[in-house]
């Protein structure tokens, strides 16, 4: 059996540290972006309000608009509560248990995570392609191109799967 250093035993250590730091730093840095995206979201319902109620006008564009960002600011910060444990998580049985049987539960239930939010995350990304190449639009009275609210979803959903590959290379506490 060879015997190797402690230098090269801990590179791949190394390296899952600084990847976790960057997706740490990355999923807080889009909750703030969602953070905005929720404001911009609560300040165009307001404006439709006023002018709606204060002006007397139709609105053609902030129901849509809010629909869309809200949606985006969702996805947008999923990362981040995946990463503080936000989420909400059944552990009764994997408490119970202990051991190796809860490490197993939890890698395969990562894994199943992993797995789906990778699937949602390209159908994502082709969706956005597809908008983009065909120009499509909302078909609304507003009418704006589609591809634009669909990124939040493909990045978002990007994201959680890379922050979720993140929590399970992360050592258990």
């Amino acid at each position: 059996m060879e015997h190797f250093s402690r230098r090269e035993l801990s590179t791949p250590v190394k390296i899952i540290g600084i990847y976790t730091r960057i997706m740490d730093r990355l999923s807080r840095a889009t909750a703030y972006l969602a953070a905005a995206m929720l404001m911009a979201g609560v300040l165009a319902i307001c404006h439709m309000i006023f002018v709606r109620t204060i002006l007397g006008m139709s609105s053609t564009w902030q129901t849509e608009f809010t629909i869309y960002i809200v949606s985006g600011a969702m996805l947008m910060g999923s990362s981040y509560v995946l990463m503080t444990g936000g989420h909400v998580a059944v552990t009764l049985l994997p408490d119970m248990v202990g051991g190796l049987p809860r490490k197993i539960m939890r890698l395969v239930s990562s894994l199943v995570g992993i797995g789906f939010c990778a699937a949602l995350a390209y159908a994502a990304w082709l969706y956005v392609a597809e908008a983009y190449h065909q120009q499509w639009t909302t078909g609304s009275v507003w009418n704006p191109l589609l591809w634009p609210a669909l990124v939040p979803m493909a990045l978002g959903s990007t994201l959680l799967t890379l922050q979720y590959v993140a929590e399970t290379l992360r050592k258990e506490p």
